[in-house]
């Protein structure tokens, strides 16, 4: 397939010298100025009305959402041991641009840094706590409380981000279109990708990553101010979390105009190091003989459950547990896919089907397994045979639970204090990796934009997530943003059979069998 010259008449000189694809820049930017002012406004309506959405989706949708998740684990197994697994991105003689640590790290903390942090504890304590009611399994079990975490954090999530992300890849690097999801739909609508097709699947994509930006790092930021409030005593107010939204909206754009190599790769790494340090804290002071052996039973238990678990739809049960865990991950996977996956894609040139589909979905899942059995197999020791109170703590305050945990510990004002230092780094990485891409987006072009429009992409996303927390709007945008996940989960299915009808055509040429 030959470089569509249609391609090159999106991208236009916009205002203050910017390279922008104006319907989509201009309706993208008045959407999320508009609805955040309505939200303000009216954020209990806008709840409600979002929340019924949801749970629409939930009751008639979920059967959708863990048969499709389940479908794309199926098709990533395909690529990655299929006859298209050594097809390179790039073409045969396409060189990598970062290794594999540089990868790892940056695609790492662009997919789940932050929230991971946040959740790693919480949610296996929260699930040992109050456990869902599974036909077979045990109630209160701990292995089933660590299985069902990494089911919302491992291969099922990932596998979402791989597709769409393999798929941007190979059109963009293999194909030379636009960074976009649009691109990935040109072997089915052809031409019309660059008229109001095209530019509806890019407007929804980039008010997905702003929003889920906003309210993400709008809940980042409150962890982040407990913390604080935590360790010095900082009021844990709205003014302070406004600060902090504005100093680290600074620091992310300095990271977004200092480039991938330069800020967001070296961000990344090094708070992939802090990271790792946290964790072999924990693991060398803490219980190492249980968690070892917990990492050992959680994991088989997780693999041996892998399909019950994971085609559960809680049929036979009159709870809502699916509708505010699993169906909750699924949806918000799915709406950050277009972020993930782009960004992903960006960073991924060189590598094979292969090594694509086993650096995005399997590092990863192993990566979290270890970080959530660490840290949440700490906290359900104290449980099972410490002093306790890590579950009333997690009860209590989300946002203040691990600290709690740490205080066990010796030196543990250091070590909390290093928590918020990674909460930090990852709350700068999310940010300027989204604004990367949104800027990717609403450009169509691989980033290469002028510096002062990429100031205005983080200046946005701060912006939006200071007046929602001013506002109390963020719980309203969140539900919002989880709507999303449906359009988007439709639009991977014919993009996932474009993307085979191309590798098809690849493998074709015969370039690119080793």
């Amino acid at each position: 397939m030959s470089e569509p010259t249609s391609n090159r008449q999106l991208t236009v000189k916009g205002p203050f010298g910017f390279k922008i694809n104006p319907p989509v820049f201009w309706i993208s930017v008045s959407i999320v100025i508009v609805f955040s002012i309505v939200t303000l406004l009216n954020q209990d309506n806008i709840h409600q009305i979002f929340s019924e959405i949801r749970a629409w989706i939930s009751a008639h949708m979920g059967w959708f959402y863990i048969l499709l998740v389940n479908v794309f684990v199926i098709f990533c197994l395909f690529l990655a041991f299929g006859p298209y697994r050594h097809v390179r991105l790039g073409g045969a003689n396409a060189k990598t641009e970062f290794n594999y640590w540089q990868w790892f790290t940056m695609l790492f903390n662009a997919g789940i840094g932050l929230a991971l942090m946040f959740y790693s504890l919480t949610e296996p304590i929260s699930h040992f706590a109050s456990p869902p009611p599974i036909e077979g399994h045990e109630a209160h079990a701990p292995q089933l409380a660590f299985a069902l975490t990494f089911l919302h954090w491992g291969i099922h999530g990932w596998a979402i981000y791989g597709v769409l992300g393999l798929a941007v890849a190979f059109f963009a690097y293999n194909r030379k279109f636009p960074l976009s999801l649009r691109s990935t739909l040109y072997p089915i609508l052809g031409e019309r990708i660059y008229g109001w097709v095209g530019h509806t699947v890019d407007i929804l994509t980039a008010i997905a990553t702003i929003f889920g930006l906003a309210t993400t790092l709008g809940i980042g930021i409150q962890y982040i101010s407990a913390g604080l409030h935590y360790l010095f005593g900082l009021p844990d107010s709205l003014s302070v979390q406004i600060i902090l939204v504005f100093g680290l909206t600074v620091a992310s754009t300095i990271s977004l105009i200092r480039g991938l190599r330069k800020g967001i790769k070296t961000l990344s790494v090094f708070s992939a190091w802090l990271a790792i340090t946290i964790l072999t804290f924990v693991f060398v002071v803490g219980p190492t003989q249980f968690l070892l052996d917990s990492l050992v039973q959680n994991t088989g238990y997780y693999l041996q459950n892998f399909l019950s678990l994971g085609t559960w739809a809680e049929s036979y049960t009159a709870t809502n547990w699916q509708d505010e865990w699993t169906l909750f991950y699924w949806g918000w996977w799915f709406a950050w896919a277009p972020f993930v996956g782009i960004f992903v894609a960006r960073i991924s040139k060189g590598r094979t089907v292969r090594e694509f589909i086993g650096g995005v979905i399997l590092a990863p899942t192993l990566a979290t397994i270890v970080w959530i059995t660490i840290l949440g197999g700490a906290g359900i020791y104290e449980e099972l045979f410490g002093a306790g109170g890590i579950a009333e703590a997690v009860g209590t305050d989300l946002n203040t639970s691990i600290y709690v945990l740490l205080e066990r510990y010796p030196l543990s004002f250091f070590s909390s204090l290093l928590v918020v230092l990674v909460g930090l780094i990852f709350f700068v990485t999310s940010s300027d990796s989204g604004s990367f891409v949104v800027d990717c987006i609403t450009s169509s072009t691989d980033g290469d934009t002028p510096k002062k429009q990429r100031v205005f992409w983080c200046t946005l996303e701060g912006l939006v997530a200071s007046m929602l927390l001013l506002g109390g709007g963020l719980v309203a945008l969140q539900t919002a943003s989880l709507t999303m996940g449906l359009p988007i989960a439709f639009i991977m299915i014919p993009m996932s059979y474009a993307l085979i009808k191309e590798l098809k055509k690849e493998i074709g040429t015969g370039e690119e069998i080793p």
